[in-house]
């Protein structure tokens, strides 16, 4: 372990994780040319990197980053503070974090339920192109528009059915632009 002084430790050298000791106050230069201050949050020796806290900022929001420990130039110890984490001291509010995870799930749901099971690269593009202006859904490989107007394989004109005169008007409306722009797509290609 080469050392500067009494404080800058060059990384080249093989340090043990005790030089990155949790709380550790840094200022840290990256092989990058980057510049900044931060604390240990954590050290993780199997894949070299450290988790810092960025700057003195303290509060709910904090900037973290992780840093492979290779692209370290060299840190100078700057002081030593408590734990970041402290379960006593850090203030982690469970609700939000399980509301944006509740959220989230709902969303992936619902993105998954947008996507047709064994259907086509176009059909799907038909699909996508009904969902910006009206509701739709998958019933296996037939799209169903307003819960009334269904549209089955080959997704033409001629294959829409159901609803009421004018849904089933808008609905062929849309696929024959759909189909247009698919095909102006591909004889742009």
């Amino acid at each position: 372990m080469a050392m500067e002084g009494s404080n800058i430790i060059s990384s080249s050298s093989s340090s043990s994780s005790e030089d990155f000791a949790v709380g550790c106050l840094l200022s840290i230069k990256t092989t990058l040319g980057e510049e900044f201050d931060g604390q240990v949050m954590t050290f993780d020796r199997p894949s070299n990197i450290l988790v810092l806290q960025e700057g003195s900022k303290h509060g709910p929001k904090r900037n973290i980053r992780f840093l492979k420990a290779n692209y370290i130039k060299e840190f100078s110890f700057v002081g030593q503070a408590e734990d970041p984490l402290d379960i006593k001291k850090c203030y982690i509010d469970l609700h939000s974090l399980q509301a944006r995870e509740e959220l989230a799930l709902r969303q992936a749901e619902a993105d998954a339920e947008r996507i047709g099971v064994g259907v086509t690269a176009e059909a799907q593009s038909i699909f996508d192109a009904l969902s910006k202006t009206l509701p739709v859904r998958w019933d296996k490989t037939v799209i169903v528009v307003m819960n009334e107007v269904r549209v089955g394989s080959p997704y033409l004109a001629e294959c829409v059915s159901g609803g009421t005169p004018a849904a089933n008007d808008r609905v062929k409306k849309v696929l024959e632009l759909e189909r247009k722009r698919l095909q102006a797509r591909g004889a742009s290609r």
